[in-house]
């Protein structure tokens, strides 16, 4: 190394030495010992002493700001997940809630209903590309139920049986096309062929063979809003279960029938659980209001 590297050397340690002392002697003086010197010193060192007290700061609320957001996002992530928990758990008991009403208007329906039945829980339904349920699966199978079985809600009629296979069954909709239910206007008495129209769109049944008044006179018209029962008739559903309700009615001059849509009584998208009737009501008994009179034993009546 030469000598004047050495000189360079020396003098930079000896300023780097000497130049903190002097700002540090500068900074601990009083302001009326301040010298012409001290003044110098602060006056070069003022500048550099802002940009380190800046920089140091914005270290440290970086550094600062860089722990909080790590605990921040631990919080968060916490948080997320206990949400997501509680929205599952949220979900599951309105599902609950949901079954458990639909349970107990089977069963007041089940105890309102004179006839052999079974109750069954909705597990499966095929769905239209418009989202309308075409189709429902129940979990009673072989052994249990039949095909051509009446499937009714709280709400009325929903279909029967269609197929039947292992410990499940398919039932076929009021709405489908291959549904025919004999229907009576409750309001007018009139009796038709109830089928489904299939439409993908929305629920809907349609009468095609709704027999008109032979009298002119008579005021038998089928008008909107008029409800629709199974007739009985036919012996497939027993009477009185509720079908539906006229949507629209279009009546041709010619011809002795009215085209009638009707929309079905029942919620297919809410079911979650149905009755299936296993057998038809007893008939009604004609002497049960009539008060029985006294009758001779041994045919010799009491004096």
């Amino acid at each position: 190394m030469t000598l004047r590297r050495r000189l360079v050397d020396w003098g930079l340690a000896g300023l780097f030495l000497v130049l903190p002392a002097l700002v540090l002697r500068a900074s601990l003086r009083s302001p009326g010992d301040v010298t012409a010197v001290d003044q110098a010193v602060l006056r070069i060192s003022a500048p550099l002493q802002a940009g380190v007290s800046w920089l140091v700061e914005r270290l440290g609320s970086v550094w600062g700001g860089y722990v909080a957001l790590v605990d921040v996002e631990d919080e968060n992530r916490e948080l997320r997940a206990e949400n997501e928990r509680l929205r599952r758990d949220l979900a599951t008991m309105a599902r609950k809630a949901f079954d458990v009403e639909a349970l107990e208007d089977v069963a007041m329906l089940k105890r309102a209903t004179p006839a052999d039945t079974i109750g069954a829980r909705v597990i499966a339904t095929s769905l239209s590309p418009a989202f309308r349920v075409v189709r429902l699966r129940i979990d009673r199978g072989a052994g249990e139920v039949d095909p051509g079985m009446p499937v009714i809600t709280a709400q009325g009629l929903a279909g029967r049986v269609q197929q039947v296979y292992g410990g499940h069954a398919d039932v076929l909709l009021t709405t489908d096309p291959r549904s025919s239910v004999e229907v009576v206007v409750k309001r007018t008495g009139g009796v038709g062929i109830l089928t489904g129209t299939g439409a993908a769109d929305r629920y809907a049944c349609r009468i095609e063979w709704l027999e008109r008044s032979s009298d002119p006179s008579a005021d038998v018209t089928v008008k909107q809003g008029d409800e629709l029962y199974t007739s009985g008739l036919g012996g497939a559903f027993p009477a009185g279960l509720k079908v539906g309700t006229v949507r629209s009615v279009s009546t041709k001059d010619y011809g002795m029938f009215q085209e009638v849509e009707v929309a079905p009584a029942v919620s297919f998208s809410r079911m979650r659980a149905v009755l299936v009737l296993l057998a038809p009501p007893p008939p009604p008994d004609p002497g049960a209001k009539r008060k029985d009179r006294s009758k001779p034993a041994f045919d010799v009546r009491p004096y």
